[in-house]
This record gives C-alpha cells, sequence and structure tokens, in this order.
C-alpha cells in the first residue's frame, strides 16, 4: 500500500479567518448538538486558538463522516518480490510485522530476496473494532498554522525536566534538547507540542528531572541500537505518525497491527491526526496498553494539561478547497540538461507524503561529487531556512506575500543543496535565481542531486495526486511504486530513472 496523500475530508463548525491576514478557516471544535462553547477571542495573532473562559465545558468533537477503508485481510496473501524490495519494505507495505513475515517463509537466509520470488503474506486475525475517540485535530499533527508562535524554548525550561537540561551530538554539532525537537518538527513537519505531550507520556523527560534509568537511551520506548538517543527516538516516532496519518489519507490502512501481533480494526470515524497517534502506539504496546494511551486519560490527557483542549487549535480545513499549485518552474538554469532520477517518494523519511521528485545535474561522474551546476528557485519567494542541506521558501498566496512562517500557505524545499554558494535565510529569490550547488549534504543521499518538494500549511502535498507537481508544464505521474515516475508534456513523457540517459534528460 502506497503513501499518497488526497484532499482532506472537512469537519464542521469553522469560523473564517481575516483573508487579509491567513487564507484559512480556525476552528473551535465541533460541539454536541445544542451547545454552545463559552469562549474569548484571542487576537495577539490569526494563529493561536481562542482561550476558554475558567470554567467552561470541554466539547467532544463530533464523529468525523465515516471515512472508507480498505477491508482487512482475513486469509494468506502471495507477493512477488520485485526490484529493490526487501522483508522490511513488504511488511511495512502489507502492515505486518517484519518476525512474522519472516516465521510465515522458510527463507535460508531474510536478507536475500530474488526477484520473482513469491512469498506468503501472512493474516494476523482481527480482534474487535479501534475505539473512536479523536485525540488532535489534523492540523496539531502536522507543523502547522497553529504552532507557529509557540515558544518552544520557554516552554521546555519552563518546566523544568531532563529535557531542558539534555544535549547530543549530531552531525558533529551540540543539540539542546530543545534544538533536537526543533530540528525534528521541522524536518519531518510534525507539531512540536505533540512532540513533547507524547515524550512526556512515554518517559517523562518533559517534567521530570530524574526519569527512569530505563528511558534515558530509548525515552520514546523504541528499543533499538540503532535508535539511541532522543533525535533517532523522535526521528522514528516522528516518521511513524506520518506513516499513520498520510495512509489514513488515502484510505491505505483498514487494521492496526499491535506489538503482540494482534490485528484491530480502525474505527472508521477518526481522523487523520488521531490515526496517526494510534498507529505509533500500534508499534510499541500490546492491546491493553495501546487502549489505554489512545483514550481520553492518555496521550490526551497529557496534551489537554501541557497546552490546553487540542480541539481549540484546529485549522480547518489545512487543504481549501480549490486549492492550486502557485506556477513553478524546473529548477535548473536554460539550456542546461539534468536528469530526472527520482519519480515520487517521501518528502522526508519513508513515512510522510510522496511530495518529493529528484534530478541530477550533468556530468560523467557518479556517486557524492562536487558540481558547480546552479539549483534555481521554482518560484518567487523568501528563504526561510538554509541549514543542513536544506533550503525552504516560502510563497506568495493569496495576497499574504512572504509571511516568513514555515508552517502557513505553500512553502518549497530545496534538499541536497551544498553549503558553498547557498543561498541565506532572508534573502527573496525570484524564479530563475540561483539557491545554491546540488550535493549530497543533508540527509541520506549516495549520489549528488536535488531532492524538491512542497507543503501547503504544514502537510506534505503529494507529487502525482489530485495537485500534481507542475513545473513548466510538465506534470508529475507516479506509477504505486516508490521512486517510480513520469514528467508529461504536450505528448512528451521523460520516465525516472537513476543514473543519466537520454530518457530521463531533462532541461529549460
Amino acid at each position: 500500500m502506497m503513501i499518497l496523500v488526497i484532499l482532506i475530508v472537512l469537519l464542521a463548525c469553522a469560523r473564517a479567518a481575516s483573508p487579509a491576514i491567513a487564507p484559512w478557516s480556525v476552528s473551535q471544535g465541533d460541539t454536541q448538538a445544542n451547545s454552545t462553547p463559552q469562549t474569548v477571542a484571542n487576537s495577539s495573532n490569526p494563529f493561536q486558538p481562542v482561550t476558554r473562559n475558567p470554567g467552561d465545558p470541554i466539547f467532544t468533537p463530533t464523529p468525523d463522516q465515516p471515512h472508507a477503508l480498505p477491508t482487512p485481510r482475513l486469509e494468506p496473501d502471495e507477493y512477488q518480490v520485485q526490484a529493490g524490495d526487501t522483508l522490511g519494505i513488504i511488511s511495512q507495505r502489507y502492515g505486518i510485522r517484519l518476525e512474522d513475515l519472516i516465521a510465515a517463509n522458510n527463507l535460508p537466509n531474510p536478507d536475500i530476496l530474488e526477484i520473482g520470488q513469491l512469498i506468503t503474506i501472512p493474516a494476523p486475525p482481527p480482534v474487535g473494532m479501534g475505539p473512536a475517540f479523536k485525540i488532535i485535530p489534523d492540523s496539531e499533527l502536522v507543523y502547522g498554522p497553529a504552532s507557529a508562535y509557540f515558544n518552544l524554548v520557554d516552554f521546555i525550561q519552563g518546566k523544568g525536566g531532563y529535557l531542558a537540561q539534555y544535549s547530543e551530538d549530531i552531525d558533529g554539532r551540540t543539540h539542546t534538547g530543545t534544538q533536537v525537537v526543533e530540528r525534528i518538527a521541522y524536518e519531518y513537519s510534525v507539531n512540536p507540542r505533540l512532540i513533547l505531550a507524547l515524550l512526556e507520556y512515554q518517559s517523562g523527560w518533559v517534567t521530570r528531572s530524574n526519569p527512569d534509568e530505563s528511558t534515558l537511551e530509548f525515552p520514546m520506548g523504541m528499543v533499538d541500537s540503532w535508535r539511541k538517543g532522543l533525535y533517532r527516538q523522535l526521528a522514528w516516532t516522528a516518521n511513524n505518525m506520518n506513516r499513520g496519518f498520510y495512509l489514513w489519507r488515502v484510505n491505505g490502512i483498514g487494521a492496526w497491527l499491535l506489538a503482540d501481533s494482534s490485528a484491530i480494526p480502525i474505527d472508521p470515524t477518526i481522523n487523520a491526526g488521531t490515526a496517526g497517534v494510534q498507529h505509533l502506539f500500534s508499534l510499541l504496546y500490546n492491546r491493553p496498553s495501546w487502549e489505554a494511551a489512545v483514550s481520553s486519560d492518555g496521550l490526551f490527557a497529557i496534551y489537554n494539561a501541557f497546552f490546553g483542549y487540542p480541539f481549540d487549535y484546529a485549522v480547518e480545513p489545512l487543504l481549501p478547497p480549490g486549492l492550486s499549485q502557485p506556477a513553478m518552474q524546473l529548477p535548473m538554469q536554460p539550456g542546461k540538461t539534468w536528469s530526472y532520477t527520482g519519480g515520487p517518494h517521501g518528502g522526508w523519511g519513508d513515512g510522510s507524503a510522496w511530495a518529493a521528485i529528484d534530478f541530477a545535474p550533468p556530468g560523467e561522474a557518479l556517486g557524492c561529487v562536487n558540481s558547480d551546476e546552479w539549483v534555481v528557485a521554482v518560484s518567487d519567494g523568501r528563504i526561510i531556512r538554509s541549514s543542513d542541506g536544506a533550503v525552504v521558501q516560502d510563497l506568495d498566496y493569496s495576497g499574504v506575500t512572504n509571511d516568513g512562517l514555515e508552517q502557513t500557505g505553500w512553502t518549497v524545499l530545496y534538499m541536497h543543496v551544498e553549503s558553498r554558494d547557498r543561498v541565506q535565510a532572508g534573502d527573496y529569490v525570484r524564479a530563475g535565481e540561483p539557491i545554491g550547488h546540488p550535493s549530497c549534504e543533508g540527509g541520506v543521499s549516495t549520489g549528488t542531486h536535488l531532492h524538491l518538494a512542497r507543503r501547503f500549511n504544514g502537510e506534505w502535498i503529494p507529487a502525482d495526486q489530485n495537485l500534481p507537481f507542475v513545473l513548466d508544464e510538465w506534470v508529475s505521474r507516479g506509477t504505486g511504486y516508490e521512486y517510480d515516475g513520469y514528467l508529461q508534456r504536450d505528448g512528451q513523457t521523460i520516465e525516472a530513472e537513476e543514473g543519466r540517459f537520454p530518457s530521463n534528460a531533462i532541461q529549460r
């Protein structure tokens, strides 16, 4: 099952924000019939929620309209191994544990597969329906508008827990606990408030100055020698919350597979944000502990104690009806022949929407080599982040010109941009002007290239769905397999291939 994204299912009871300030609606949350929550408008900025009067009741969001879900498999299935497959990839595609997949196939060496080989996919027995309780709105999972003015430093220091004194080396630089959380938030586009609530629920790091020793290496509870330390623990957390969120968007999953191998059919009336949290906890807990974590007494209670009622922060819809991509051009200078090397794949990590496509610069050398070719801006906009191989550009939108916020409106991620000659945060760049040179800097890369992705209101926008990437009228199309895809224009087709070939050559 592929991680693709469709437009959000809209919820009710939204009030309009001023179009001159922000082109979206801010919801006060659905309420029970014939009930009116008493609220006081917060005028300090357009992205903060309304403030509840002391003693006002908390109203439960009404259920979403039932979501179309695939029917859970009740019988074993067979899968034919494709190029690039591993058992890990296959287990993720089918939503089953790697250990169960290995056990169902008598493989001499689970690390070696052959193209065309048939793999048995066991069907976990479903056990009861999952809860309908909605934990957070969709906009509180992504790094969206309502998180734009959240003061992460003040909050963490004010709580005085272990996180406030924590530090860790990442890529040769020391990061404080606050910087680790911030980095995870903008890399994966996940709300830092949600990250803090999860960290507190799992380990108490936010409020306890001396948490249990068992949590010091694995504070999120994912015990894996490759995931020691806060950064790797939170990266795993954010990636898997994204996986649940974006799979839900496309009706790509019908049941959660828990750590005890039980399968729980998903209640169709929850929302994508809740699906992201339910999926994360399904990887950590057995049935009783999972039900506790996703109940009103679990993560929700921590979030509510830290930040208030989560549905007061709802920004709905994150993707407005009729949303269209601003005009964009190819990210290369005229007359330069680049190669289209990667079709739709994860915007960041393999859990996000397939929001990215890849281009490699001209040249004969392979691997991570220096290139003097220029990546150029695809549209007009201000640079709001330039570090760690990543450049993020804020695009003009509906009269709001470059508000300088990564969490609002259209943003474009240029990834693997070399530090040499790289554009600086604060610069205003017009379409066709230099961003920097392609490289292997930042993230994971085996060859010099540019990774290009889009977000709107913090949500990754897939490169090949209802709102496809369009660059100089080249339209991105996918095949259902990660990194496979095409660019099409006026009857011409360019196929994504790893390497430099006439069939994937492209120029302005």
